[in-house]
């Protein structure tokens, strides 16, 4: 179960469809939080670099990842392979490509052959057109990409990602639950771990992701910084005795 940390410049947002930022806080407090509630591993994600063309924030990241207890995942405004080997040499264990992705497969080849394939995250960020179709889109969800979702998991996949985190754009925000057909279509497409992500508003939906969906785990973002049906702004991670019996553990 993964925290999913929204980034607007060295500040932190959460989006609903993503859409409605809110202001949820500092990054660097809400890490120290994660640490001390033990969590097992964290994706920082900058929503506006790309679209502003920005590179990765360098100085923030490092400060993440010399306060982080715990492995932590990076994305947003990487465009070269120096980007992603600086963002690796500041302590980061992976770094999460999304337009870059769908824009030159050769890339995450060249960044999986470099760095290892466990270090290179695909993020698909999905949105179902007005027909009701799934497409993959980038530029923080403002673009489609000109391929099917089946085919661009199995080509990132196939090209070295180590990871394929499934983000539903509809379900973001809406503690709905994941978009579990979603997610059972794309483990079935590849061999590579998938994160289901996108609608979780409990630990049942946690559960559902994983043993109806067949993702490898669940990535959420919502039910960590909001409380309450105010969602008033409370930063937190479930016990592990929670989890446990979560899973009938």
């Amino acid at each position: 179960m993964i925290p999913v940390l929204l980034l607007k410049g060295d500040l932190l947002y959460k989006s609903v469809q993503f859409k409605d930022h809110k202001y949820v806080g500092d990054p660097r407090i809400a890490v120290k939080i994660f640490n001390d509630k033990g969590c097992d591993e964290l994706v920082l994600l900058d929503i506006t670099a790309t679209n502003e063309g920005r590179r990765p924030n360098f100085q923030l990241i490092e400060e993440i990842a010399s306060e982080a207890f715990m492995p932590v995942a990076y994305g947003g405004g990487v465009r070269t392979q120096e980007d992603f080997a600086q963002i690796i040499r500041l302590g980061v264990e992976k770094v999460v490509l999304c337009t870059r992705a769908a824009e030159d497969t050769d890339f995450i080849a060249e960044a999986s052959r470099i760095h290892g394939a466990q270090s290179v995250v695909v993020c698909m960020d999905v949105k179902k057109n007005w027909m009701g179709k799934p497409q993959v889109m980038t530029h923080a969800g403002t673009k489609a990409a000109p391929v099917g979702i089946l085919d661009f998991a199995r080509k990132v996949a196939a090209a070295g990602a180590g990871e394929i985190i499934v983000n539903s754009v509809d379900r973001d925000g809406t503690f709905k639950g994941y978009d579990l057909p979603l997610i059972r279509q794309v483990a079935a497409a590849v061999d590579v771990p998938v994160i289901a992500c996108g609608g979780a508003g409990n630990l049942d939906h946690v559960v559902e992701a994983i043993r109806q969906g067949g993702a490898s785990a669940a990535a959420a973002g919502s039910i960590f910084v909001f409380q309450g049906p105010h969602r008033a702004v409370l930063i937190t991670f479930p016990e592990e005795a929670k989890l446990r019996a979560a899973f009938g553990h």
